[in-house]
């Protein structure tokens, strides 16, 4: 979901497929929408030198997008060896199995439902192949599944969608939980500060070369969000609807739905906070 305008650091113009950092290389899913943006990223890793490559997010099962996925991959003289997923929604997560079934790998997840195979993925995993080095962050919020994969070769940070390349997310309650998305978003900026990290590989938008200042936008953004959900409640609104409508009322009606659930996820962190 997006509701604002440009992040810092975003590039201009239409995403596309294409190579983002030395070891990432974007492919982009054709199933564009308010909520998906451009498409789902599709993300292909793989060290410089390596003859074998880490999928992260196959997307949805469209059957010519995995196809084209495969073909990224072999043609650049590889072979998928492992898909990761960043959480469960299907516009990511849907066409994992059947990638699996094409390239004869295991699906790791979070979600024991979404695995194929006996691994799974957990707060400080570290995924290794061929040199290839990818280390397990938990950032639930969007969704109580939610990952985030720091690739330290490329000061780089895969970000499902906790952090997207343009505008902002939804917390999808009640699976999604504001105050989880907040530490989520501290431990992301504790990346940028303490580790290095500079590049965000979103699940849907452009690549961000502002990590931190993307992070810090994105926590301004939440507090100025809960702040006027909490002045909304004061002014009369009683239910999520009347909230979007006054809150929400410059962003396009078809993301309606999405904010309606991150209103409820702040009217729940208000609540528990006694703030309404």
């Amino acid at each position: 979901m997006t509701d604002a305008a440009a992040l810092p650091g975003q590039p201009r113009g239409v995403v596309a497929s294409g190579r983002a950092t030395a070891r990432a290389v974007n492919v982009l899913a054709p199933n564009p929408s308010p909520m998906t943006l451009d498409g789902t990223n599709t993300w292909v890793l793989a060290e410089p030198d390596s003859r074998l490559a880490v999928v992260v997010d196959p997307g949805p099962l469209d059957e010519g997008h995995l196809a084209h996925v495969i073909d990224t991959v072999e043609r650049s003289g590889r072979r998928v060896a492992l898909t990761l997923l960043t959480h469960g929604h299907a516009d990511h997560a849907e066409g994992a199995k059947r990638f699996a079934e094409l390239t004869g790998t295991k699906v790791r997840a979070l979600d024991p439902s979404l695995r194929l195979g006996d691994e799974g993925l957990a707060a400080g995993d570290v995924v290794e192949l061929e040199g290839l080095e990818l280390r397990v962050v938990p950032t639930p919020g969007h969704t109580s599944d939610s990952l985030s994969f720091h690739l330290p070769a490329d000061r780089a940070v895969l970000t499902g969608d906790t952090v997207l390349g343009r505008g902002t997310t939804m917390v999808a309650h009640p699976d999604g939980r504001l105050g989880d998305y907040l530490d989520s978003l501290r431990r992301l900026r504790s990346l940028t500060v303490d580790d290095g990290v500079h590049t965000v590989l979103p699940g849907h938008g452009p690549v961000l070369d502002d990590a931190q200042g993307a992070v810090e936008y994105y926590l301004a953004h939440r507090a100025h969000r809960l702040a006027q959900v909490e002045t909304a409640v004061e002014s009369g609104c009683r239910t999520a609807e009347d909230v979007v409508a006054q809150v929400y009322a410059d962003v396009d009606r078809s993301l309606w739905p999405a904010a309606e659930l991150s209103v409820r996820a702040q009217l729940e962190y208000l609540r528990e906070h006694g703030l309404v």
